[in-house]
């Protein structure tokens, strides 16, 4: 008998086109070699064009799915996305706090094709209540203006973003500039020593998924025991690779290439 992969449970929402969501993070986790256990929070009708409609599970639903998975497998590592309102973002902050795992908070508010995935009045608990939580927090820039208001437009921005995430209490922030024009760059910090990530930019739409795979990635080396940075670092690789092998599915936007390594030679 095999020993047990290390446990990473992802708290989102269901994506019925398979591109971001539980779905990517359940295929991310797989291909790093992690056994990965799923909360939904929402179930969501969506494809390559958007998002057509979505249902919020009630809060007892989303925390008996969580006590049973914790309480009987337990968890080496915790990735939350898509939390839709302001209750169910309460609820999974009070369960974080009382899990001793490391989590990687994805405050997920918008889809790849501009859709409201959280509501506005839930923003103060994301501040107040999730992020304070989290071991790594991982907006990108329009989650960024979102949460603190800060506009991003170059490197020095990047610093002040990171430092207004940073505030509301993550021990680290990963500030995802992917929207730049160039390189691909991301920053993170502590608030006293920075890893810049850069890798090339390839011209290729099909992104859908990328920030919901780079938070599984994380969260999958922090449980297989790697420091942040080092978890972070192997993310990124495993994400531009990804990217790179993106591909079209339907009339709109295709899924990143989770299962990449597995087709490479």
């Amino acid at each position: 008998m095999s020993a047990a992969p290390p446990r990473v449970l992802t708290v989102a929402g269901s994506d019925s086109g398979g591109g971001a969501g539980i779905q990517a993070d359940l295929k991310t986790m797989l291909a790093l070699g992690v056994h990965g256990m799923s909360v939904i929070t929402a179930v969501t009708a969506q494809n390559s064009l958007g998002v057509q409609g979505a249902w919020e599970l009630p809060a007892e639903a989303v925390r008996m799915q969580y006590r049973s998975v914790v309480d009987d497998i337990g968890v080496q590592a915790v990735k939350t996305g898509m939390l839709s309102s302001a209750a169910l973002v309460e609820t999974v902050a009070e369960l974080l706090s009382g899990t001793d795992a490391p989590v990687v908070v994805d405050p997920v508010g918008v889809s790849k094709h501009g859709d409201a995935l959280l509501a506005a009045e839930a923003l103060e608990s994301v501040r107040k209540r999730l992020l304070p939580t989290a071991t790594v927090a991982t907006p990108n820039l329009d989650e960024v203006a979102q949460l603190t208001g800060v506009r991003v437009e170059d490197e020095d921005g990047m610093r002040r973003a990171a430092g207004a995430i940073l505030a509301f209490g993550p021990r680290w922030a990963l500030i995802k500039g992917g929207h730049f024009p160039g390189d691909a760059i991301d920053l993170l910090t502590d608030g006293t020593e920075e890893h810049w990530l850069r890798a090339p930019r390839h011209d290729n739409r099909h992104t859908h998924g990328t920030g919901c795979t780079l938070a599984s990635a994380v969260a999958s080396g922090l449980a297989k025991g790697l420091t942040v940075p080092e978890a972070v670092r192997q993310a990124k690789e495993y994400v531009t690779g990804a990217i790179t092998q993106g591909f079209a599915l339907g009339a709109g936007i295709g899924p990143v290439d989770h299962g990449w390594r597995f087709r490479t030679p």
